[in-house]
């Protein structure tokens, strides 16, 4: 088993991010959830994007690195929407053995044009019709991850939900994409902790 660090969205640590430890806890893992918000939750999009714009990415980026400071390397790095990004992030500054994006995947040149280490595996899931979903810059992973020498697996999904793993969401949650999403990140997550 392997130690995952956890990262939420912009809406704070909600009960899709607390389930998601849960699971990953069920099965064996150890698992940090790196609180950037210092307890703050939020259910309004747009209430969260002023914090998270009043905090700034350059200040997000590093207390995500300071959320793993005491983790050994070979981690697990996690992350839901924008904590997709600052998983990317920190799987570039610390040694990982592979990343798990949840509905989220930034092009490395908006985290500062950072390479993509080198053979490190990745798994990206998203719905089908997330409305924050940006084909281009799932591109622009991919061919980063590529350039590194490593593998992308990206799991589509039914629905148009984008925290679609968090049942306090019911607009966004989808059961059924739930139990496939974690079937997947479960088996990723045994590959690479191998």
């Amino acid at each position: 088993m392997t130690t995952v660090a956890l990262f939420h969205s912009v809406l704070g640590v909600r009960p899709g991010v607390t389930d998601a430890a849960d699971r990953l806890r069920t099965a064996g893992h150890e698992v940090v959830v790196v609180d950037q918000y210092d307890g703050r939750v939020f259910d309004d999009y747009e209430e969260a994007g002023a914090l998270f714009e009043s905090i700034g990415i350059p200040a997000l980026l590093g207390t995500a690195l300071d959320g793993v400071r005491e983790l050994p390397d070979g981690f697990v790095a996690a992350g839901f929407s924008n904590g997709a990004g600052m998983a990317e992030y920190v799987a570039t500054q610390r040694r990982c053995s592979g990343v798990l994006l949840f509905s989220g995947a930034l092009p490395l040149a908006l985290l500062g044009d950072v390479p993509w280490p080198a053979g490190l595996p990745a798994q990206l899931h998203y719905t089908l019709g997330d409305p924050f979903r940006r084909e281009e810059w799932v591109a622009a992973f991919a061919d980063d991850v590529a350039r590194g020498g490593g593998r992308l697996e990206v799991v589509d999904h039914e629905g148009a939900g984008h925290l679609f793993t968090d049942p306090s969401l019911p607009d966004e949650y989808d059961p059924q994409a739930t139990e496939r999403l974690w079937r997947e990140a479960l088996a990723f997550c045994e590959r690479v902790a191998g």
